[in-house]
């Protein structure tokens, strides 16, 4: 204890040192920007009021980052020698952040970006003032933003003069789902929105090249009283100039696709060469021109796979939409590293005079024509390679456990000419526990994954494509995997089926309808059997066969908030046996002498299992953030089966878990610490956790994290446990609950995050009562975990 403090003490002394000597080397009569503050309007009302997360963008100085609450960065910065120019400087410099120093003209130019931020909003009667403190003696300055919105302008009438008197009856109908309104604020940032959203929409419709261009507004503000009577005018298309210099005009051109040429094995380096269309060859498959290199004799990509994924057809009229999706589908394939999907005017076309005409009642002059144009669409595919590997490491250690998982990979992503990836992994893993009463101390584990998937839906009969089904995709799996235990030796045999779409939005869902495993206990010892004392504990390491379906549903906004805050919910639902019993109470008999029945001279699970997941991130700057996640499973046996298999009951501890405790050595409950224990083995069928992590940048592709769980498993009742100190109930669970602390290191290497964490055990509920709050640092009460991506 003593010496934990000593070291406390000194490392408060060195951060003290580094918060007071990084102003020495700063000339005198500047300062530093020590802090940087926005005071909003709190007169204007909260709907109406800028926030100072927006203004924040247009401010030029900010103080520099730092670590721990100092400006290590800055101080790093300055321990280089700027007479000397060798790699040592070079990385301090790189590594430190060059002291902020104030700047009054920086200052008074986000004032006047404030100002005309506000002005943008709406809210021309604005003023921004600014204040400067400064501390002479600490070289440091403080600058206070004061923001006054005041009463804004508002939209108090809204027309339309429609130059293209053919978009007239496309676009009034449209006005219900308009973005401006009267009594509005005169907002500038909402009339551009709606001009995106108009050219949006016609661009759905056929208009090819219309642009928020061919939109513009007139606003009068000559009425007073702060009101503006807005008119939107939709241009007509700009053909070009006549002899006199004045502007050629016509109605907007309607676009229907013409030929539609797929270039499945695109190579952009080839196609420069002057000779590269000379050298291809075509397949017209249903309205698809298939192009490829004669020498390939025939297309990488089957076009009947093509297809598909391309909802695009001669005739059609242009649709942004479907061409959006086109680019997706495409790269959903997993085949390609990227895709182009470009139009051409066909000149010829619009030549030739073709109209599209609509007669209407709202004028005189009711009869509109509008042009008609073609495209030609050239769909570019630049295969990704082929074969690839992979190589994947997961550890974890504490004072008396190392464990080591290796993953090594290999993928064909085009193995039949339809774009089916086919990979195959090796596992292997080694554990070793220090329990001095063990005959056999280490764990090792061998297994190989064989996938095929396929970049549709694979199925027994002809199903109608739904337009909410997005990227779908089947999966068929085969695994065997191998596992020497200190107390059991066992072969696990899968197989599986799995479907997988997503909606174009947020929701990615899976339904695996074929999901069997065969669970072949070799060798079980039988004094770990004894010393187990629980019946459930004990049946769930027996032979088993399960066959059941599973069903996921996974909502992630992350990619529509990149930057920003962000939800992700997972839930999982499982359940095993049900077919399978009904059909052996129809046409089998028990196992003689018992009260359950078999399947291939094995016992069948019959039971369920959920568990649901919610993590939220905040962002508390561009890059830091705060991410928490609640966590809550729970499963059942029934009919066939007195437990859960041993693979599907819950456990706590390891990198994605309680990070303070190894896999598998936390819980259940608060039964008694299990000492010298070969090979860890506390499992429960629930389990509830909670995680709350700080992110934030340490230097480049290096990232910190401080995290803390809390959590524990437990056994639902007591005929399950082996203790009623095992046993949850909502009374007292709360006290049962391990808690934990830590930090730790991320790798962000763009591809792939590598993560390490170090938990430290807070309190334990299996330790002795009075015992439980760790009082003392030691090392056996840590866990150092390594990972690969974040942990939730």
């Amino acid at each position: 204890m003593k010496r934990f403090l000593l070291i406390s003490v000194a490392l408060a002394a060195l951060l003290a040192g580094v918060s007071c000597s990084v102003t020495r080397k700063i000339p005198q009569d500047s300062f530093l920007v020590q802090k940087v503050t926005i005071e909003t309007d709190k007169s204007t009302p909260r709907k109406e009021r800028i926030p100072a997360s927006e203004l924040k963008k247009y401010i030029r100085q900010f103080p520099n980052k730092r670590l721990l609450g100092l400006n290590f960065y800055a101080w790093i910065y300055e321990q280089a020698d700027p007479k000397k120019d060798n790699w040592w400087n070079n990385f301090k410099r790189r590594m430190g952040e060059e002291p902020v120093l104030l700047d009054v003209t920086q200052t008074q130019q986000s004032a006047r970006n404030l100002k005309s931020l506000m002005d943008y909003r709406g809210f021309f009667s604005s003023d921004v003032d600014y204040q400067i403190d400064t501390i002479s003696r600490k070289k440091r300055a403080m600058i206070t933003y004061s923001v006054v919105q005041r009463k804004p302008y508002r939209i108090n009438s809204i027309s339309y003069d429609f130059r293209d008197r053919f978009l007239e009856q496309i676009l009034l109908p449209d006005t219900t789902r308009t973005l401006l309104h009267v009594g509005e604020v005169f907002d500038l940032g909402v009339l551009d929105a709606e001009r995106q959203r108009i050219a949006s929409y016609l661009q759905a419709r056929g208009y090819y090249d219309f642009t928020v261009n061919n939109i513009e507004y007139l606003a009068d503000t000559l009425g007073g009283n702060d009101r503006v009577d807005l008119t939107m005018i939709i241009k007509q298309h700009l053909v070009g100039y006549d002899e006199q210099g004045d502007p050629i005009l016509r109605n907007n051109t309607v676009y229907r696709i013409g030929q539609i040429n797929i270039f499945p094995n695109y190579d952009p380096t080839e196609a420069i060469n002057p000779d590269y269309r000379e050298g291809l060859d075509t397949i017209y498959y249903r309205g698809l021109n298939v192009i490829y290199h004669k020498d390939n004799k025939r297309p990488n990509i089957r076009p009947s796979v093509l297809r598909q994924v391309v909802p695009l057809y001669p005739n059609y009229v242009y649709n942004v939409h479907r061409v959006d999706q086109t680019y997706n589908q495409i790269m959903s394939m997993g085949y390609y590293k990227s895709a182009n999907v470009i139009f051409t005017e066909q000149v010829d076309t619009l030549q030739e005079a073709s109209y599209v005409t609509y007669i209407g009642d709202r004028s005189v002059d009711s009869l509109q024509q509008t042009p008609e144009g073609y495209l030609q669409c050239d769909i570019q595919g630049i295969p990704a390679l082929r074969q690839g590997y992979k190589i994947e490491l997961e550890g974890s250690t504490t004072s008396s456990f190392y464990g080591l998982r290796a993953t090594a990979g290999y993928q064909n992503r085009n193995i039949f000419r339809g774009a089916e990836a086919l990979d195959i992994s090796f596992t292997v893993g080694y554990e070793y526990m220090k329990a001095e009463q063990a005959r056999v101390r280490n764990a090792k584990e061998f297994g190989v994954t064989v996938g095929l998937q396929f970049p549709r839906f694979v199925l027994p009969f002809r199903m109608q494509r739904w337009q909410s089904i997005y990227q779908p995709k089947t999966r068929l799996e085969f695994g065997i995997n191998y596992q020497d235990r200190p107390y059991y030796r066992r072969t696990l045999s899968s197989l599986s089926w799995t479907y997988t779409w997503n909606n174009r939005r947020y929701s990615s869902f899976s339904f695996r309808p074929i999901d069997i495993n065969v669970i072949d206990m070799g060798y079980l010892d039988q004094q770990f059997m004894d010393q187990l004392q629980n019946e459930y504990l004990i049946n769930s390491y027996r032979s088993q066969f399960i066959s059941g379906l599973s069903f996921g549903y996974v909502y992630n906004n992350q990619r529509r908030n990149l930057g920003g805050n962000a939800t992700v919910l997972r839930f999982n639902f499982e359940t095993a046996g049900n077919l399978i019993d009904g059909l052996e109470h129809l046409f089998s008999k028990p196992v003689a002498g018992e009260d359950y029945y078999q399947i291939f001279g094995l016992r069948y699970s019959q039971y369920f299992r959920a568990d649901l997941s919610i993590s939220h991130k905040v962002m508390l700057g561009e890059v830091s953030a705060l991410v928490g996640r609640l966590y809550g499973g729970y499963g059942m046996a029934y009919g066939n089966s007195v437990s859960i298999p041993f693979d599907r009951l819950f456990y706590a501890g390891g990198a994605n878990s309680m990070r303070g405790w190894a896999p598998r050595t936390l819980g259940p409950g608060s039964a008694p610490e299990v000492t010298n224990a070969a090979y860890p083995s506390q499992l429960g069928d629930m389990k509830l956790e909670a995680n709350l992590e700080f992110r934030f940048p340490i230097w480049g592709m290096f990232h910190g994290a401080a995290f803390v769980d809390v959590g524990n498993i437990w056994y639902a009742d007591r005929k399950t446990a082996g203790s009623p100190d095992e046993v949850f109930h909502f009374d007292t669970f709360y006290k049962q609950l391990g808690f934990d602390g830590g930090i730790g290191l991320r790798v962000d290497i763009k591809f792939v995050v590598l993560r390490l964490d170090w938990g430290i055990q807070l309190h334990n509920p299996n330790a002795p009562v009075g015992q439980r709050w760790i009082q003392k640092f030691r090392w056996k009460n840590t866990a150092l975990n390594f990972g690969v991506g974040y942990p939730f």
